[in-house]
């Protein structure tokens, strides 16, 4: 947080700089009326990447979307970067998970001078799980999202999206917004919308389909991002740590969950992409079980990048993970 309070200062500096010199700047993309003018796009930055797929399946060609975490980069511990900030600066609408996703986003919303910024926190009115660390229950206790826990970093497991009907109403939310800053393009982004929330509905329902004829609904995983689709189509999750996917489980539990995964004729121990799968290999070795990805999708690499993946796409590879170690 000293190095990023260190940046907060030095861009501060720099904007003020910046705006007392007689340097031309660019007209504003928006009028005086809050309406987006007709030879230029609406920038938008988001925080990770669910919200970048989000807001550019909505936006299309009306936006400039910028994704702040680079690809392959998990986004937990990640802070943004002078660019990062001063891009914000000229921003139109910046878009964030919440729920304590983003530990840095009260910070920056504080230190920057947009006054036009149209700030979403995506979450906000969703019903959120609490995290654990220990996760004993089945099942986490849900609470209202409200005003008071929004910024409570890491009271709630913020993987909201990973409930296709989580994401959609994320979607809707960034729908918005668009419309708020350029109400002139209402009726595109209301169609987008429309589009992917029918995507939305249609992967629920083969996630319910799928799911619900499984035999077995025990899945070990390396960390605790999965209680919103586990919650939504009856799974049990048993992680092998709490929220933090960086954090080092004790022997202690890794002797817990061996001895789950032998009771439970666990197969299939489950890993993240963008995390080391040495303790989830360990955990698979002393059961004779396989070992696989399960994506929180927080971030693509560059690969997926470049093959057209999306969330749709890596959601759908998650339940055709979920449905060969369930078997």
């Amino acid at each position: 947080m000293k190095r990023f309070c260190s940046i907060m200062l030095a861009v501060v500096l720099i904007v003020s700089l910046l705006a007392g010199c007689g340097t031309p700047q660019e007209p504003s993309a928006s009028n005086a009326n809050g309406n987006q003018s007709q030879d230029k796009k609406l920038s938008v930055y988001t925080s990770f990447y669910p919200m970048y797929d989000f807001a550019s399946k909505i936006g299309g060609d009306k936006i400039d979307a910028v994704n702040m975490v680079p690809a392959g980069t998990e986004p937990h511990e990640w802070e943004p970067t002078a660019a990062d900030i001063a891009g914000l600066e000229e921003a139109s609408v910046f878009i964030y998970n919440g729920a304590g996703m983003e530990h840095w986003v009260e910070d920056v919303l504080e230190s920057i001078q947009n006054d036009s910024l149209i700030a979403v926190e995506a979450s906000k009115g969703l019903t959120l799980l609490e995290g654990h660390h220990d996760d004993e229950e089945e099942h986490s206790e849900e609470e209202e999202h409200s005003d008071e826990d929004e910024h409570s970093h890491g009271k709630f497991d913020p993987h909201v999206w990973l409930d296709p009907m989580n994401a959609k109403a994320e979607m809707e939310s960034i729908k918005n917004s668009f419309i708020q800053a350029d109400p002139d393009n209402k009726d595109y982004y209301e169609a987008n919308y429309t589009k992917y929330a029918g995507e939305f509905d249609a992967l629920d329902k083969e996630f319910r389909d799928a799911i619900t004829s499984l035999p077995n609904k025990d899945i070990i995983v390396a960390h605790q991002a999965f209680g919103y689709l586990c919650s939504a189509y009856g799974l049990n999750q048993v992680p092998v740590e709490g929220l933090a996917p960086d954090s080092e489980p004790d022997p202690a539990r890794v002797a817990e969950i061996i001895e789950f995964a032998k009771e439970h004729d666990v197969k299939v121990i489950f890993f993240e992409e963008l995390v080391s799968p040495k303790v989830a290999e360990v955990i698979a070795s002393a059961i004779g079980a396989k070992t696989d990805v399960l994506s929180p999708v927080e971030a693509l690499s560059d690969e997926q990048m470049e093959n057209g993946d999306d969330y749709f796409t890596v959601m759908r590879h998650n339940l055709e993970a979920l449905k060969a170690a369930l078997k």
